[in-house]
């Protein structure tokens, strides 16, 4: 069955979320205003981008308790950099919550400017916790960091530091680096099979 994934359009990085989707048969529908939420489909992806542009934009288009309401139902979300930080139940130094969905505590452009993008290898993790041997390509652009994981959430891709760069939390994957930038889909694989 192929699915239809909503990808949120309002600023950031999608376009190549739709291209990798659309490469692993999935039809994307890009969200833009209220109405696309009224178009089928059965999974979201939160891009990179600017999180604080994006919840405003969310709020101010009408479409943030709607999106809220189906995370929370289970929809199926991949969340990338800025996504991570929409979903993320709270955020270190800062009051601010979004979505407030996945039981992590995150520091945003925690590597620094310097640092401001830098490329790693990350150990994927299956649900039982076994690493796959294949490392797999991370690439950070000004990436946020998961400094606490609480309730359930599980490491998915960890870095040679024991950095936890994603999390799995039941629906939710969300990654502070860009997979979408890599030609290693197991990320989006994943999402397609949750």
């Amino acid at each position: 069955m192929s699915h239809v994934v909503g990808v949120l359009a309002v600023q950031g990085a999608f376009i190549e979320h739709e291209q990798r989707l659309v490469a692993l048969g999935a039809q994307c529908v890009e969200l833009r205003q209220a109405s696309d939420l009224e178009k089928p489909f059965d999974r979201l992806v939160l891009p990179g981008g600017e999180s604080t542009a994006q919840a405003k934009m969310l709020h101010e288009l009408g479409m943030f308790e709607t999106l809220r309401a189906r995370i929370t139902a289970g929809m199926p979300v991949l969340a990338t950099c800025a996504g991570l930080i929409l979903l993320a139940e709270e955020l270190e130094n800062d009051s601010t919550v979004h979505f407030g969905t996945l039981p992590v505590t995150v520091r945003r452009n925690a590597y620094g400017r310097q640092l401001g993008s830098f490329h790693a290898e990350g150990t994927l993790l299956n649900e039982a916790g076994v690493a796959e041997s294949t490392p797999l390509p991370a690439t950070f652009i000004r990436a946020p960091r998961i400094v606490e994981i609480r309730d359930g959430a599980h490491p998915l891709v960890t870095l040679s530091d024991g950095t936890v760069a994603a999390v799995r939390y039941g629906n939710q994957l969300a990654c502070a680096f860009h997979p979408e930038l890599d030609p290693d889909p197991r990320i989006h694989d994943l999402f397609l099979a949750l």
